[in-house]
């Protein structure tokens, strides 16, 4: 049995147990979970290791602690979009303006009246490449930025939308850089990582590498594949086809850096990847949602600590959206998004139909519930198949609204 460090506010001891639960039913290597409550943060766990001894490595295991830090894949996300919406929110940048305006290499193949938004909601068109980029493209920035605004669209921009798994980090990423003069990374740390003390980075300073856990590949548990109440249940074949077929824009898109990048890479980890290579912990995961949501007394208690607001209330909604909503063109699921946050839904499992944030492939979850007042995160490096989550953090999320129906 694994041992479970770190503190749970009385009343949430089924968190606990449903963190437990995940190493021992559902092949949990290293993990930590952190939750706020009206701007209190009333769980803060982790267990595991943060390298685990697998494949034959030689190296012993390396036990996870309080201030372990991991690779959060397309949680990222996240991260990436609040930095466009900070910026729009001083009036700095316009998200109904054509990219171009910012951007003027852009508007080649008839990209020039995309505005920002539609980069923030999947709607450009733009999820794959037609000539992957090379790993050292992606590590030094110009030529991944160059590839995007090159690129066709693979459908009318603004008439669907599709999961840009890769481009979307490089895509608003460039956005913010023209427009704050500033790369995304350091605009994130200066103007939202330091104000909430938070421990995450859009490229890894030198000195936290020491704190970045391994990921590992995994296969999902049996228990995941035929789990009860739709916790994970196997893809349609349809989905499977997608992801297996190379020509696919499916394919394509998962496959726009080849060979693929290695996250574990520390050249990879201290580049900005704002699609997918940002780091950092639980805790810092669950603060970042709780400060887009601001604390406010919904449970008969005092509300806790204040924290700097992000973006106003105006911006806050139109995060949330739904900007966009049905078939995917990339997942080949019905997917909803805001601006650059995923929206609840059976695709993208969260707390109600009022949380918003984003998962990353492999399992780790950040959202928010503004109804419900709280601030989610949960970061592993045991990378079990999907996009959307999987049954750990589904487990996570029934029993913390388990512990707020009894609050």
């Amino acid at each position: 049995m694994v041992e479970i460090w770190g503190e749970a506010a009385e009343g949430f001891e089924p968190v606990r147990e449903a963190f437990a639960r995940n190493f021992r039913d559902h092949g949990e290597l290293g993990a930590a979970f952190a939750l706020y409550l009206d701007g209190r943060k009333v769980v803060d766990i982790w267990a595991g290791d943060a390298r685990p001894e697998v494949g034959g490595r030689p190296d012993p295991a390396v036990p996870w602690t309080a201030d372990t830090a991991q690779v959060l894949r397309s949680v990222t996300k996240g991260l990436t979009a609040a930095t466009a919406l900070h910026l729009a929110g001083q009036g700095r940048l316009d998200l109904d303006a054509p990219v171009a305006s910012y951007w003027p290499e852009f508007k080649a193949a008839g990209k020039e009246r995309i505005p920002v938004r539609w980069l923030l909601s999947h709607q450009a068109g733009l999820p794959a490449l037609d000539v992957p980029l090379r790993v050292e493209d992606v590590i030094s920035w110009e030529p991944a930025v160059a590839a995007v605004a090159a690129q066709t669209p693979f459908w009318e921009p603004g008439r669907a939308h599709g999961y840009h798994p890769y481009t979307f980090g490089w895509l608003v990423g460039e956005v913010v850089r023209r427009a704050a003069g500033r790369s995304v990374g350091h605009y994130f740390a200066e103007e939202i990582a330091q104000p909430l003390g938070l421990d995450l980075w859009i490229g890894l300073p030198t000195g936290a590498a020491p704190r970045v856990g391994r990921l590992v590949d995994l296969p999902a548990p049996e228990a995941a594949l035929n789990g009860p109440n739709g916790l994970r249940l196997r893809p349609r074949q349809s989905v499977v086809d997608a992801y297996q077929n190379p020509a696919s824009l499916t394919a394509r898109s998962f496959a726009a850096v080849r060979p693929k990048v290695d996250l574990n890479d520390p050249a990879v980890q201290a580049a900005e990847i704002p699609g997918a290579g940002g780091i950092g912990t639980a805790r810092s995961v669950a603060r970042f949602y709780a400060a887009l949501i601001g604390a406010a007394d919904r449970h008969g208690g005092a509300p806790g600590e204040l924290l700097p607001a992000v973006f106003g209330p105006g911006l806050l909604a139109e995060a949330m959206g739904p900007a966009v909503s049905g078939p995917d063109r990339v997942l080949i699921i019905n997917t909803a998004f805001g601006l650059g946050f995923f929206r609840h839904g059976p695709s993208s499992p969260m707390a109600s139909p009022a949380s918003f944030g984003h998962p990353g492939r492999g399992g780790s979850l950040g959202f928010a519930d503004p109804e419900l007042g709280i601030g989610f995160g949960y970061v592993t490096n045991g990378m079990q198949p999907g996009v959307t989550g999987d049954i750990r953090s589904r487990t996570l999320i029934a029993a913390v609204k388990q512990c707020l129906s009894k609050g």
